[in-house]
Parts: structure tokens; C-alpha cells; sequence
């Protein structure tokens, strides 16, 4: 989908390397897809149409080991969370994005994410490539 500047993009996350994480890149990881506007940042009106297509996988050791949706939840930074979501109809398996609707998804960019354990985590954007 491209219109008025927005595409739909396949990122590609790497747990950037950190205390609580010195194996660094290629342990966890997360390839989601969302619309993303000419800077990078994911477009709301965009997603209400396409919120089908934005799925998300997460992955250990670069295998699949969840599969799931991109989410929007009411409350939060900003009035909403944006969160990975992996058994739809429920919140406990969520891991939310911090502040995702304020971050660029462009490579080299930095972005945190709340795990499922509730340990924020930082992830480096590696790439944002037409979905």
C-alpha cells in the first residue's frame, strides 16, 4: 500500500547489546510489519485499515518463536501503547513498545521494548524494507 506517503514496511529488530543482554545481536529479535509515513513513523490511519497485514514475529537465534499482531491499546504514554500482541483477546502476553508512536523505524534508530517478564529491553532498528 502506498498513498500519501505511506508504505506498508517489514522491520527488522536486534536486541541491541546491553547488561542484562552482552550476546548482543542475533539472540532476540522481532520482524513486524507496519505503515510507516515518508519519516518513518508509523501512521495511525494507516494501520485502522490495514491492521490485518501487521503481523509480528518474534524470534530467538533468528527461528520463529512467536507469532502475532501489531497492536494499538488504550492508556499509556501519549493516551495509547503500541504492543506485539500473541494470543488475541488477552493482555498477558503482550510486550509493549515504549513510546513506539514517537520513535522513527529507520536503520541504525533505537527503540525499547517492554518483554512479557515486564524488563524493558533497547533493539536496534536494522532495517525497514517494502512489506
Amino acid at each position: 500500500m502506498s498513498n500519501h506517503g505511506v508504505q506498508m514496511r517489514k522491520i527488522v529488530l536486534e536486541e541491541a547489546r546491553a547488561k542484562g543482554a552482552p550476546a548482543g545481536p542475533g539472540v532476540h529479535a522481532y520482524e513486524f510489519v507496519a505503515p510507516l509515513d515518508e519519516a518513518g513513523f508509523i501512521n495511525l490511519e494507516a494501520w485502522k485499515k490495514e491492521r490485518v497485514r501487521c503481523f509480528v514475529h518474534r524470534l530467538e537465534h533468528g527461528k520463529i518463536v512467536e507469532r502475532g499482531l501489531l497492536v494499538r491499546r488504550a492508556g499509556g504514554v501519549g493516551g495509547a501503547t503500541w504492543a506485539f500482541d500473541y494470543e488475541l483477546g488477552t493482555t498477558e502476553d503482550e510486550e509493549a513498545g515504549y513510546r513506539f508512536g514517537a520513535h522513527a523505524f529507520t536503520p541504525g534508530e533505537y527503540v525499547s521494548i517492554r518483554d512479557d517478564e515486564d524488563e524493558l529491553r533497547t533493539f536496534k532498528v536494522i532495517s525497514a524494507t517494502s512489506a
